[in-house]
């Protein structure tokens, strides 16, 4: 994992044979995020594969540190999403897929089943978390977010500041959150420092609650892509 993302993960490594799902609105950085969580195992000479993302932004991943010659892009899978990312995990170490919908209780089983048999890593974006019925070893939850760097109609976007919620089982089983750039000015994901809060902003009870009344995208709400 790379430096930032390492706290998130039991051990700091995206194991093998484990599920990851990655949610978070459109726009939000889910994507970023789901293809930094590559960037790592990319460069350490592992092979990857991206299922069902039209427009991976190639220029942006490499930025993120993706080893683009280590890649395989299946951008439009179309109905056969699932078989290709099953094909994928037989002959790589990480595919990340992007269902285009809700997926089917049993093509989420075959792919985690697939993922612990070819002992491969398997992330799942979603716009969602309950878009995947099977759930994961570990699950990402891309909140609200800010991007910076633009002033009164002028400037460039430097980086977007998100907050990402993460649980799971084992021993990922506690509730973390976190504040992440998604990217940073810099291309690259980065941790972002905690901000203090203002006047008449949500205590953590309150923000708690936001999350249970479908704010915020959490680990049981359902997967998508952004």
């Amino acid at each position: 994992m790379p430096a930032p993302l390492a706290p998130l993960f039991p051990s700091g490594v995206l194991r093998r044979g484990t599920t990851t799902t990655v949610s978070g609105p459109p726009g939000h950085g889910a994507t970023t995020l789901a293809l930094s969580l590559l960037a790592a195992a990319s460069t350490a000479g592992s092979w990857c594969a991206a299922v069902g993302l039209p427009d991976p932004g190639v220029v942006a991943a490499a930025e993120l540190g993706l080893d683009l010659r280590r890649v395989v892009f299946v951008p439009h899978p179309g109905s056969g999403w699932a078989e290709a990312a099953g094909d994928l995990l037989s002959g790589v170490d990480a595919v990340l897929v992007r269902p285009p919908g809700r997926a089917r209780l049993t093509a989420a089983r075959h792919l985690c089943a697939r993922a612990r048999e070819r002992q491969a890593a398997l992330v799942v974006l979603l716009e969602r978390a309950g878009a995947w019925p099977e759930g994961g070893d570990l699950a990402l939850s891309v909140g609200p977010g800010t991007w910076e760097g633009v002033g009164q109609g002028h400037g460039h976007l430097n980086g977007r500041r998100a907050e990402v919620r993460v649980s799971g089982r084992r021993a990922a089983g506690r509730v973390t959150e976190c504040a992440l750039w998604l990217p940073a000015g810099s291309g690259v994901v980065e941790e972002a420092e905690p901000e203090e809060a203002e006047p008449g902003e949500l205590e953590p009870e309150e923000a708690e609650a936001e999350l249970e009344a479908g704010r915020w995208p959490g680990p049981g709400d359902g997967p998508e892509a952004a």
